[in-house]
């Protein structure tokens, strides 16, 4: 697990750059190295971005809005990663480091945010219809989670949180974000 172990100490490294912005040596590479092969998958996503959310109240009846955040893809080095830094508005800030795995045919992401112990590995496949399906593979979450990236168009993108109570066999929407290009990046 020296791979998860590099991950996680990178990932960390750079959540710390991040929320100071003390470093200007941070690899951090034009976005054509991540839009080549698999990279293209999370590659798409790289850019600044407004995020308006919402979530399903407890007991279901609606969804009500969020506090909203700003979440920045980066690519790392010459296509050697994905990551972002997801920068919510009430200051729960967190960040994922996206690899891509040939042996797996699947990406391998550690995500870490401030206050949370260690980290979580997640492990996401692109399905047929062009939606990234993110699972956690440890600590497995009580109940199971799942999130799914929609493929950006012009306007933005989507992303939904699901959760299921019965191992999987159904899902419930409880988080939802709708990305548009930031305002402040001028893009």
């Amino acid at each position: 697990m020296n791979l998860t172990r590099n991950m996680v100490a990178l990932a960390t490294l750079l959540l710390s750059v991040a929320a100071t912005g003390a470093d200007d040596s941070i690899p951090v590479g034009e976005k054509s190295a991540c839009m080549n092969g698999p990279l293209a998958q999370f590659g798409q996503y790289i850019g600044d971005w407004d995020i308006e959310d919402s979530r399903l109240s407890e007991d279901g009846s609606g969804w009500a809005p969020g506090a909203g955040a700003r979440w920045n893809f980066v690519c790392l080095g010459d296509g050697t990663a994905v990551q972002d830094f997801w920068m919510p508005n009430d200051g729960q800030v967190g960040t994922n480091l996206r690899t891509w795995n040939p042996d797996t045919e699947s990406w391998d992401i550690a995500w870490t945010s401030k206050g949370m112990p260690g980290f979580a590995h997640i492990q996401a496949r692109m399905s047929e219809d062009g939606n990234i399906v993110m699972h956690y593979k440890s600590p497995l979450p009580d109940p199971l989670r799942r999130i799914t990236f929609f493929p950006p168009d012009a306007d933005g993108w989507r992303w939904t949180l699901e959760i299921s109570s019965d191992q999987g066999a159904n899902w419930t929407a409880v988080y939802r974000i709708k990305a548009s290009r930031s305002r402040s990046s001028g893009g």
